[in-house]
């Protein structure tokens, strides 16, 4: 797991390839003017990121979870905003390509694998936003079609884009009456709000979607009726790997601009490089990062393997990369001093980016609870 083949290592130099090129020169610019750089993304579905884990069949690149994070640290290191989009993208491409009949994977799928078409996930609401069984967004059957009515809430992408996977209620019997929707975002009775004014991730747009008497065909449901909330929580495991992963990237980044300053600033007569304190502080930074990459590439290869244990350890590893991610990032902001606060350093951009990962895709304080109900779970079994 932790030596890469060739093929391995040509896959993440891609990544790399990509962020360095059309990622990192625009980063602090889109992130100033609020820029969704949809030709950019397009760019990215012709290398084979716009459906990183959906079958080739299907237009994807058929790679494994443990390929995608790897993917995602190294996109992330040009910009974690746009990266995390492209994750969420993946995301919901896959649960298309998983729940989905063929009909409708070759329906959706090669646009959205070609980033032709722009995807987002639809799962939370004002009301419900940890406890996603409580989403009150209704569809009612009505023959052929399904009548939505309802509000979602911080949809990354909405505006920009062309398809939700959408999370709805078919029943009034908690998580067990809920269902999934692929719903064009050209539905008449679908509108959205307006962009969200952000602490980081501007260079994707954030806003509520409105449904009124929306009108969705049947036919775009995944899987049965009541299979929504399963679906949503196994298309979350892979999303919490992925923003882990993002937080490695921008973490990483933010700690190799750190090395170079110090070695160059100097203070008292010497460079600050050579002070042990913030040896001592360098070395912590790299330690928290190889820790939560090695727990991150474990719990990617518990998902590619559907081990016993991968939703708590792709839990753990979304609590500790994201934690960890931020603290090295706001550590290296501090070393850099004035500077690490000027827009043109980049390095508060990535904090207020990292910060976010802390709460989406189930806050850290949901992760912990789903390891300690495990836990808690195998304790009573032994009883």
């Amino acid at each position: 797991m932790f030596t890469l083949d060739a093929d391995e290592r040509a896959i993440r130099d891609t990544a790399r390839e990509f962020a360095d090129e059309y990622l990192a020169p625009h980063a602090v610019e889109w992130d100033q003017e609020k820029h969704f750089p949809v030709d950019v993304l397009r760019k990215s579905g012709a290398v084979g990121l716009g459906g990183i884990y959906v079958r080739e069949e299907f237009g994807g690149s058929g790679l494994r979870r443990l390929d995608a994070v790897r993917i995602f640290e190294e996109l992330a290191t040009g910009c974690p905003a746009v990266a995390a989009y492209i994750s969420i993208h993946n995301m919901a491409a896959w649960m298309i390509d998983a729940y989905g009949d063929d009909e409708q994977r070759r329906r959706w799928l090669p646009g959205l694998t070609a980033m032709d078409l722009l995807a987002s996930y639809a799962l939370t609401e004002p009301g419900a936003g940890s406890d996603a069984a409580a989403i009150t967004t209704r569809a009612v059957r009505d023959g052929d079609d399904y009548i939505v009515n309802g509000t979602k809430q911080f949809i990354s992408g909405a505006g920009s884009n062309d398809v939700y996977v959408m999370m709805v209620r078919t029943q009034d019997t908690g998580a067990r009456g809920i269902s999934t929707l692929v719903i064009p975002a050209d539905t008449p009775g679908l509108e959205v709000g307006p962009n969200e004014k952000k602490m980081g991730w501007n260079a994707q747009p954030t806003r509520q979607v409105i449904l009124t008497d929306a009108r969705v065909p049947a036919a775009n449901r995944l899987g049965a009726e009541g299979d929504g909330f399963r679906i949503a929580m196994n298309g979350l495991n892979g999303g919490r790997l992925n923003i882990a992963a993002c937080s490695m990237g921008g973490a990483q980044v933010a700690l190799d601009k750190t090395v170079p300053y110090l070695a160059q600033r100097t203070a008292f007569g010497a460079p600050l490089l050579n002070n042990q304190a913030l040896q001592f502080e360098l070395a912590d930074m790299r330690t928290k990062l190889e820790a939560a990459r090695s727990l991150l590439w474990r719990a990617a290869a518990a998902l590619d393997a559907d081990a016993p244990d991968k939703v708590e350890l792709c839990a753990m590893a979304k609590r500790f990369a994201t934690d960890s991610g931020f603290e090295v990032a706001n550590a290296a902001l501090q070393l850099h001093g004035g500077y690490g606060y000027l827009a043109e350093y980049g390095l508060e951009k990535i904090v207020r980016d990292l910060r976010v990962h802390q709460i989406l895709e189930g806050t850290n304080e949901i992760m912990r609870l789903v390891v300690a109900r495990s836990m808690t779970a195998s304790a009573e079994g032994t009883e």
